[in-house]
């Protein structure tokens, strides 16, 4: 029965003219009149309505009505919302018989009136995402405008299409599954799969659908959201990921949100380097690494960095899972949140254990002399300098003694070079055993030797020394059997009476050993007063050096750098010559060396500046090609303030590039002042002029920090070069040095070349450039032009 007494709704019949024939109980709470009273009236006298409008539904005879929004008459003269819906009955004969007539009041409220009488497109067409209702067939009933949209088919296209058109094969047989699974199963399905509009192209979605049920049939409703943005944003972190897990360097991420910093996160990197597996360490404190005990410095700075949410570069000892001790380069940086707030550190790890080795093996081999295993000149200034420093602080003497072995010339001409090495290590062994352990002997060069005797209570005890010393040089060396008499003259100077600082000191007993030398063999003597007229000579060549930069006899002569592996002419080197009025052309040993104690050095550098500028400047108005040039800077030059501001000046003034100039710095001026040296470096560095370090191997007492200059050249000093020989071991050093300096990322220049087995063993070994006398001494400007006339030199 289509009508019922206990239908919710308020259900009626009508017939053909709209005369109320059957009236529920719905419609008597809806009117409020009883069904006697509504019997047998029109129904259009309870409505609020056009008339005309409602006779039409009446004389549709079988056609589908739609819902009509009207207003009921309440007794009270009030009128009520209702949505009426007339159903036609029909006869046997097919002929409208009446109408079923559907009221259904609106709830109170005008909003959710209003919004329970929107059309469902205007709702679907505003969805951020697609929005579909498929039939069981796969075709579409309902979709909305995105859907058209991302698949680029017009509302015709989508009538005929079938749900699985928009996917690859792939994905095809995957939502099939999803889809078959709704609609027998009633599942719930979440799938990402790409929509492929009808050109091809493809766009991530995440789909979700249900299967929802409509008057007995069953559909698919479903809805899809763009995932582009966030596929991106994994494919970036997945990325990242991969390069993190990919780096040779360890990495560690700790929250520092908490008190003990545990780790959150480590690389596979991290994993080899320490031996823990990354479950072993998530969650802990990473000191538990730590070697206990070891580099406490470090660690304190490490400390204060995390505290105070700064970056910081350590290095020190941890400690591997299997007990073994290894040296960890750690570089820690912290991380904010948007907020600012620093949450996490990012702490980049790298084992440099063998460097460290490499470097304590390579120190001790560039501080010690090679023939006797004594104190080269290196570490002989450290261990005055330090002696000098405990005898200001406890109030005693510093002896220095400088030796020299008379004769050592005759033996090396009368028995050969090598019955002169062993004298040599004779005479070293001598003093180290005639000396306290706290005493340091040294090799200076040749057949020099010094002493430096810390703790000397007076000069009587240190002459009571030097008498031991003497007697044990006098006795004769044995080799081949054959007995070689020696001897030595000894000068001795005292801290603090001859000498402030080591310069001063060595230069006093120098001063007093070629006095000693100047008397007769085997003595010793200490400085004095007398010995003054050393002192007169400094003077008058510090005068001649004013009226050489008056009269301009100072010039240069440059020597060619070449390029190992194409044999070009890779850079000139400037060399400073004096045309001395009296004593001819001088080498820069007869000057310089005093220029720089009395401060000269500053006044030529500039000159040997402005002619090496003068030169570039001439060789670039002629259209000749570029060509770097190197000059040398010494500790008292680069001090000066304002040093490399004055040579930007220069550079302006003649018109040149910053990288036409490499100035050279020796590696034991840079040491003997950390902090300018590399300031000087950097204020270079961004100047665009090439920085060089001069002389490399012989002052590396501080490598660590040498690896923190700005290098763009290392020039391997002379006399390492010199030690390359047929024997198996002689280029250990060298080869260290080039390798280090490859390290330092600077090109590798070696100094000194003189023979062709120097040579083959640098190539082989792949140094960048040499410079000697192999391929070419200093040349005058004019010689040098005839040279480069060449394309290329072999």
């Amino acid at each position: 029965m289509l009508v019922s007494e206990d239908t919710v709704l308020a259900a009626m019949l009508t017939d053909v003219c709209g005369v109320i024939t059957s009236w529920n109980e719905g419609c008597e709470n809806m009117f409020g009149i009883p069904a006697q009273d509504a019997l047998a009236r029109e129904l259009a006298s309870l409505l609020v309505l056009d008339g005309d409008d409602l006779a039409q539904r009446w004389d549709r005879r079988g056609a589908h009505t739609d819902a009509l929004e009207l207003a009921i008459r309440m007794p009270d003269g009030s009128q009520r919302p209702t949505e009426l819906t007339l159903i036609p009955q029909s006869g046997a004969d097919g002929a409208v018989t009446g109408f079923v007539a559907v009221l259904v009041a609106e709830p109170d409220g005008g909003e959710l009136s209003v919004v329970g009488r929107m059309p469902i497109r205007s709702v679907i067409d505003v969805l951020p995402g697609t929005f579909y209702i498929v039939r069981e067939d796969g075709t579409f009933a309902l979709w909305n405008k995105t859907l058209e949209r991302v698949t680029a088919m017009t509302p015709e296209e989508l009538k005929v299409a079938h749900a699985l058109d928009m996917y690859d094969i792939t994905e095809k047989r995957i939502i099939a599954a999803k889809i078959r699974d709704v609609f027998e199963n009633d599942a719930e399905a979440q799938v990402e799969a790409n929509y492929l509009d009808k050109y091809g192209n493809a766009t991530p979605y995440l789909l979700c659908g249900a299967r929802i049920t409509c008057r007995g049939t069953h559909y698919l409703c479903g809805m899809g959201i763009d995932i582009s943005e966030r596929r991106e944003q994994e494919e970036n972190l997945l990325l990242r990921e991969r390069a993190l897990h990919a780096t040779s360097n360890g990495l560690v991420i700790t929250r520092c949100t908490e008190g003990d910093n545990p780790i959150e996160y480590v690389n596979p990197a991290f994993e080899r380097i320490s031996g823990y597996a990354a479950a072993e360490v998530i969650g802990h404190d990473p000191r538990f690494m730590a070697a206990p005990g070891l580099d406490g410095d470090e660690r304190q700075r490490l400390r204060k960095a995390i505290r105070g949410r700064h970056e910081a570069k350590v290095v020190f000892r941890n400690r591997r899972k299997n007990g073994e001790i290894f040296w960890n380069d750690l570089t820690i940086t912290p991380v904010a949140e948007s907020t600012g707030k620093v949450t996490h550190f990012i702490g980049v790890m790298n084992d440099v254990t063998a460097l460290k080795q490499r470097t304590a093996h390579l120190e001790h081999e560039v501080n010690h002399d090679a023939l006797t295993g004594l104190a080269n000149r290196t570490l002989l200034w450290d261990r005055l300098e330090q002696a000098i420093h405990m005898a200001q602080r406890n109030k005693t003497l510093v002896a220095t003694a400088l030796i020299d072995l008379n004769g050592f010339k005759q033996i090396n001409d009368s028995y050969g070079h090598e019955a002169g090495d062993e004298v040599l290590k004779a005479v070293a062994q001598r003093l180290t055993e005639s000396v306290r352990d706290s005493d340091t002997v040294a090799r200076l060069s040749g057949d020099e030797f010094v002493l430096v005797l810390v703790n000397q209570p007076s000069m009587r005890y240190t002459l009571r020394m030097i008498e031991r010393l003497r007697a044990a040089l006098s006795k004769p060396v044995t080799f081949d059997h054959t007995e070689v008499e020696t001897g030595a003259s000894i000068g001795i100077s005292m801290f603090p009476h001859d000498g402030a600082n080591a310069l001063e000191l060595v230069r006093a007993a120098d001063v007093a050993m070629y006095h000693a030398k100047a008397a007769h063999q085997d003595q010793a003597y200490f400085f004095s007063s007398d010995m003054k007229s050393t002192t007169e000579a400094k003077q008058k060549l510090e005068d001649d050096m004013r009226l050489a930069l008056e009269r301009d006899e100072l010039f240069l002569l440059f020597q060619p750098r070449v390029d190992l592996r194409t044999g070009h002419i890779a850079a000139l080197e400037a060399l400073v010559r004096w045309r001395h009025p009296e004593h001819g052309v001088l080498l820069p040993a007869a000057f310089l060396s005093e220029a720089e104690e009395n401060g000269m050095i500053v006044s030529i550098g500039r000159r040997v500046l402005e002619q090496a500028f003068d030169f570039l400047r001439r060789r670039q108005a002629s259209g000749q090609p570029p060509l770097p040039v190197a000059v040398n800077a010494s500790p008292r030059e680069f001090s000066q303030p304002k040093y490399v501001e004055q040579i930007g000046e220069l550079l302006g003034r003649y018109g040149l590039k910053p990288d036409l100039l490499e100035v050279e710095m020796r590696e034991d001026g840079v040491n003997s002042d950390h902090h300018l040296g590399l300031d000087v470096m950097r204020q270079l560095r961004d100047l665009g002029v090439r920085r060089s370090l001069d002389a490399f191997g012989e002052g590396m007492s501080n490598l660590s920090y040498v690896e923190k200059l700005p290098l763009t050249h290392v020039k391997v000093a002379r006399a390492a070069i010199n030690r390359i020989s047929e024997e198996a071991r002689s280029g250990a050093v060298v080869k260290a040095l080039i390798d280090i300096g490859h390290d330092l990322g600077a090109t590798v220049i070696a100094k000194g070349v003189e023979t062709r087995m120097q040579l083959d063993f640098l190539k082989a070994n792949s140094c960048d450039e040499m410079q000697g006398l192999l391929f070419s001494e200093p040349l005058a400007e004019a010689a040098l032009q005839g040279m480069l006339s060449g394309s290329a030199v072999h």
